[in-house]
């Protein structure tokens, strides 16, 4: 299988999964008239199907021990089950982003809530695999909450220019946040205990968890919906190809980013992969005030804050970077 053999590939593959991580829900932004939680099973199957079509190519490049099938074959069952349980407690954790994203915006929606992920996945990481500098960690993860902090000021200031806000989507984003940092200790155990996963057994065990989830969380959610009315499968087959499309393109650009920085993984250690594929929100933030112009019209005090964010967020990046060494 295809691994960095060095930490300039690692850093590479661990920057395009920020990219891809803060950049897929720019396709549900981009859907009309299509509820999240429609467009959401379309984003289920799509990251299932790039895990398996990256695994049967990258993770197939040679028929050593290391390959995809042979390491499905040899990895404890304990370890594919943490997969899966990791990838059911991301979906809920990305439903209830998705949900945020709908009630607030990308720009305030995913800094504070992976902002917060960032803060616990790293610290329950490392604990199960100490790997990196534990003085530059603990720094990034500081720098990463103060970050947190500034966006949510930042988006406390629209209510001053009269804009509407909701403590309802801070609140999911809180739990989103913490949920969405405890997959990560989940993958760590399945791939570095005993006869582990390797990355790409990993992410098809990891989005199939997902997947299957949906059968639960998401069918919760279609009857007792964060906004709006109940919504039937019926909508499903009734949505426009666009929306199938966008939901599958989605899927694919967040699976991407999850290879990648899983691979990335298995040169640096799980914590500062991790910590470093958190960054996303700096993308998202870029994408929601450029694109979507979610702070058109907000003042100067909501500016500097969003500055401020990003000058922490940078600085987060640089010293979980730095811890590796």
């Amino acid at each position: 299988m295809f691994t960095p053999q060095s930490l300039g590939v690692a850093l590479l593959m661990m920057i395009t999964s920020a990219v891809c991580w803060g950049s897929w829900a720019n396709t549900y932004k981009g859907v009309k008239n299509y509820r999240f939680e429609l467009f959401y099973w379309d984003y289920a199957i799509g990251i299932f199907v790039i895990s398996l079509i990256l695994g049967h190519t990258m993770g197939m490049t040679n028929h050593g021990p290391d390959n995809l099938v042979h390491n499905f074959h040899a990895a404890d069952l304990s370890n594919i089950v943490n997969a899966l349980i990791g990838g059911a407690l991301f979906n809920l954790a990305n439903l209830l982003l998705v949900a945020a994203i709908d009630m607030a915006g990308l720009a305030v929606a995913f800094p504070v809530s992976i902002g917060i992920a960032l803060v616990v996945g790293v610290v329950l990481s490392y604990a199960l695999q100490p790997k990196g500098n534990l003085g530059f960690l603990a720094i990034g993860v500081l720098c990463a909450l103060i970050a947190v902090i500034l966006d949510g000021k930042a988006y406390g200031n629209l209510a001053s220019m009269g804009r509407a806000l909701s403590r309802k989507s801070l609140i999911t984003c809180v739990v989103s946040g913490i949920l969405m940092g405890l997959w990560a200790p989940f993958m760590a155990h399945a791939m570095t205990r005993g006869n582990p996963l390797g990355p790409y057994s990993a992410a098809i065990f990891l989005t199939l968890g997902a997947l299957l989830s949906c059968f639960i969380w998401n069918i919760y959610f279609m009857k007792h919906p964060l906004v709006g009315d109940p919504v039937s499968f019926s909508g499903f087959f009734h949505a426009p190809i666009s929306g199938h499309f966008l939901g599958l393109l989605g899927g694919f650009i967040w699976g991407v980013g999850t290879v990648f920085n899983l691979v990335a993984a298995s040169f640096t250690g799980v914590a500062i992969s991790y910590a470093i594929g958190q960054s996303a929100p700096m993308v998202a933030a870029l994408w929601g005030i450029f694109v979507w112009k979610e702070f058109k019209g907000s003042g100067s005090t909501a500016k500097i804050y969003l500055v401020l964010m990003f000058v922490f967020y940078s600085l987060a990046i640089l010293l979980v970077a730095k811890a590796n060494g």
